[in-house]
């Protein structure tokens, strides 16, 4: 069993896809802190954090199953990227995504007023600036993406960003200001438009 331990991530994959069930266990049980942890903090109930960390692995294993992981050995972004989708569709079924920022300084990006009660069309566009948005953050540095998504999606504070990621304010300060610089590029380099 200790062997197991120095497998990589992409390994214990392949082998899960051969049949090798205790790759799968392997894998579940080196990332389940972090995948449950960023969960939990962004949903801050326990039993829904159970049951979306519990959807998270059984779509994690049918998309395993089905070849829809490329290995970039990159195991846990994707993971975690499958469970912030599945937050995201909580809410949205719940029609309770409201992202809310209460720091002056920071950009309207995430509180523009396409993102207010509107019409089902305007809703539907409303959903593809949020996914446009969504996929410009995953091309964030990842320190720059975590202050954003735990910013902006989990609703932490600085400070609580700070402790959670342990660096110092100044530090997760510095990161969201670079990562909106980023974004506000992405978004001139590929003449998106956030106002519909």
């Amino acid at each position: 069993m200790d062997a197991i331990i120095l497998v990589p991530d992409h390994e214990l994959v392949s082998r899960f896809i051969q049949g090798d069930q205790s790759a799968l266990d392997e894998l579940i049980n080196r990332h389940k802190n972090k995948i449950y942890t960023y969960i939990l903090l962004t949903v801050k109930k326990q039993q829904l954090a159970e049951d979306i960390f519990q959807d998270t692995f059984i779509k994690i294993i049918k998309s395993l199953l089905r070849d829809r992981y490329k290995d970039n050995g990159k195991f846990v972004p994707w993971a975690m990227r499958i469970a912030h989708n599945l937050i995201i569709d909580h809410y949205r079924r719940e029609k309770q995504l409201q992202v809310i920022s209460n720091d002056n300084y920071e950009t309207d990006l995430f509180n523009n007023k396409s993102f207010a009660d509107k019409s089902i069309e305007d809703e539907l566009v409303s959903d593809q600036i949020t996914e446009d948005i969504r996929k410009l953050i995953d091309l964030l540095p990842s320190d720059q993406r975590e202050v954003v998504l735990l910013r902006h999606y989990a609703g932490l504070s600085f400070k609580e960003i700070a402790e959670q990621t342990e660096v110092s304010i100044n530090t997760a300060l510095g990161r969201m200001r670079y990562a909106l610089i980023n974004l506000r590029k992405m978004i001139q380099e590929n003449n998106m438009s956030l106002i519909n």
